[in-house]
């Protein structure tokens, strides 16, 4: 093992490897992006080196955009995310710049950002997480750059933390290659802010190559809890009710996931409200799939985690004793595979004593993810497992969209979730649920999520288990087409029960004199917004805290209102819109917040009245 400044680590790296260096980076958080890009810029200089960048989810700061969101974002984005090094080669793939002796192949990116993105789509990996270390070694791997975690109660060994998922399983392939005489670099840093995991995760110093020997002090890249709306909650509150108690868990990242964690802190804590607000939203056509699968109850026995993300989400229901239930004698509470989250969740991590923090074990991503090695231990530890995961649009035959839009561009990748759907089926007493929005609206026009046909599945329509909207559970598993249809109908918003109805009985599909229950027209926004109105304390628009402050989390509101309910490019709507904007008493500080307290000129006159329109459309 050696240890050198970033400088010297390049310098090895060079001269100890070909001159076509493929080098691996852990997905998300664990990338040593000084020293990535230190590599990067030396090799763009160098015409006749090459680097091919294997890794998955590249993250970078929002886009600040211009106008109104750009007012926002920019003094938050500087105070959250602050001296954040970002990766040079995020930059050049957004715009499609990269050096021509450099590649970047993911097999998941950050949702939406590189939509736009050539070479970024041209060099997509449609694979699954549990097969991302095979198919990086069979490319020629000979590199692997991680971030790193110390502690003086374990000074010979360093933690992978954040990021064991693909690293452990890529080692024992790794050994064998240099068994056969092939030259691999195991490189690390250490960051100062990362919490040192314990457990599988743990390698020997002398496990490493090479070692930048400045640990990295720069703050780790965050994600902020987002907002949670009506329709989400009511998603998250539907999900809850079918979590089994003495069960397991898996959830994802985003404000669904959050909803889910929220509904489940109700269900444990409010028990009475929980069961009052669920008896609101009519939960009487799945009382018997809820009895079977599910329950209202809080938890007598506490959940397990097994979950390929360790999110905020999962955190906190170990801290409010939801999820409790140990999965072996070492105590375990939640697997996971990587984390990513808001700054608050790492320091919660960090505070934690050792001995607490091995309860959440973070291992390699073939344990999580498949069930086949250790099976007879995966499937004792399993049990009633709920895979919880998100879609953003289902076909109504059963088929589920989450990663790729239809015309090919892919928003995000396939993941983990076809691992876990496929577990829900295989496993005794387990189910996948697939939670999604029935509805979007964007720029004033509001579309349907649920398609009579699509042009691309993430999930095939034989896997097809649970879909949960804002309007309910449809139960899938088992049933002929025309049941699955209807089902679906049941939880589409009444909008587009018409069209795809229609389209249904078109196909030969749905008997020509199918009529959807009374009971299920009645699935508008207005029904659940007037529940909220009701049962307002279970509906906390963040559940799990907030990075914004009061007048940005009200900021943030109307902004996101203006954005669904007009197209900027339409100024006839947008005049109207500032015409009948309130005036600025009540919203002083807002309007300093956004430097639109005196607007100089028509443009920022403008940006101020839509603002006003905004913030009480909000309020």
């Amino acid at each position: 093992m050696q240890r050198c400044p970033i400088d010297q680590a390049v310098d090895e790296v060079l001269r100890r490897l070909p001159i076509h260096i493929h080098m691996g980076l852990p997905l998300g958080l664990g990338k040593p992006n000084a020293f990535v890009n230190a590599l990067y810029a030396r090799i763009r200089e160098l015409p006749q080196r090459r680097l091919t960048i294997y890794t998955a989810l590249s993250l970078g700061r929002p886009p600040l955009g211009d106008g109104l969101q750009r007012r926002f974002l920019e003094p938050f984005v500087e105070r959250v995310f602050a001296d954040y090094e970002e990766l040079t080669y995020v930059a050049d793939l957004r715009a499609d710049s990269l050096p021509p002796n450099i590649r970047v192949e993911q097999f998941f990116m950050q949702p939406g950002s590189l939509l736009h993105s050539v070479s970024a789509q041209q060099d997509y990996i449609s694979s699954n997480y549990s097969h991302a270390a095979r198919d990086i070694n069979a490319k020629g791997l000979n590199l692997v750059a991680q971030l790193v975690a110390a502690t003086p109660e374990r000074p010979d060994h360093l933690s992978l933390a954040c990021n064991p998922d693909i690293t452990l399983d890529l080692l024992p392939m790794i050994e064998k290659r240099r068994a056969a005489g092939e030259t691999i670099l195991l490189l690390g840093q250490v960051h100062s802010e990362l919490p040192y995991m314990p457990g599988d995760s743990e390698l020997a110093v002398t496990d490493f190559d090479l070692l930048i020997d400045e640990p990295e002090q720069r703050r780790l890249f965050s994600t902020p809890n987002m907002p949670v709306s009506t329709q989400d909650h009511c998603i998250g509150l539907h999900a809850s009710s079918l979590v089994r108690d003495d069960g397991t868990l898996q959830i994802g990242i985003g404000a669904m996931g959050d909803a889910v964690a929220a509904a489940l802190l109700a269900r444990q804590g409010d028990n009475d409200g929980y069961r009052a607000l669920l008896e609101a939203l009519d939960i009487g056509p799945w009382q018997v799939l809820i009895e079977r699968e599910g329950g209202l109850d809080s938890f007598a026995q506490g959940l397990y985690g097994c979950s390929e993300m360790f999110v905020n989400g999962l955190l906190a229901l170990a801290e409010a004793g939801v999820v409790r239930r140990p999965a072996d004698e070492q105590g375990v509470l939640v697997h996971g595979g990587f984390f990513l989250g808001p700054q608050a969740f790492y320091q919660r991590l960090r505070e934690m004593p050792l001995a607490q923090r091995a309860q959440f074990a973070m291992t390699r991503i073939s344990f999580i993810n498949e069930l086949y090695g250790q099976e007879d231990l995966k499937r004792r530890q399993r049990r009633d497992a709920r895979f919880i995961n998100t879609a953003f649009g289902m076909t109504l035959l059963g088929a589920g969209v989450a990663d790729q839009l239809e015309d090919g561009r892919v928003l995000s990748g396939v993941g983990g979730q076809y691992n876990f759907v496929a577990q829900g089926h295989a496993l005794q007493g387990g189910r996948s649920i697939l939670l999604l929005r029935s509805w979007r609206e964007a720029g004033g026009e509001v579309s349907s999520n649920l398609y009579w046909t699509y042009g691309h599945c993430t999930i095939p329509r034989h896997l097809r288990d649970i879909v949960i909207t804002e309007y309910g559970i449809a139960d899938l598993r088992g049933q002929t087409d025309s049941e699955v249809i209807a089902r679906l109908l049941a939880i589409s918003d009444s909008r587009f029960q018409a069209q795809l109805m229609a389209q249904a009985k078109a196909a030969g599909k749905l008997a020509k004199g199918f009529e959807l229950d009374q009971r299920y027209r009645d699935n508008t926004p207005e029904r659940l917004e007037a529940i909220r109105a009701r049962h307002g304390r279970l509906f906390p628009e963040y559940p799990l805290g907030s990075d914004f402050t009061a007048q940005e989390r009200d900021l943030l509101r109307a902004l996101n209102w203006l954005k669904s309910k007009f197209k900027l490019s339409e100024v006839l709507e947008l005049g109207k819109a500032a015409l009948d904007a309130p005036g600025p008493e009540g919203y002083e500080a807002h309007l300093v917040r956004m430097q639109l307290d005196q607007p100089k000129g028509l443009k920022e006159e403008l940006y101020q009245r839509l603002l006003l329109a905004g913030l009480a459309a909000t309020r």
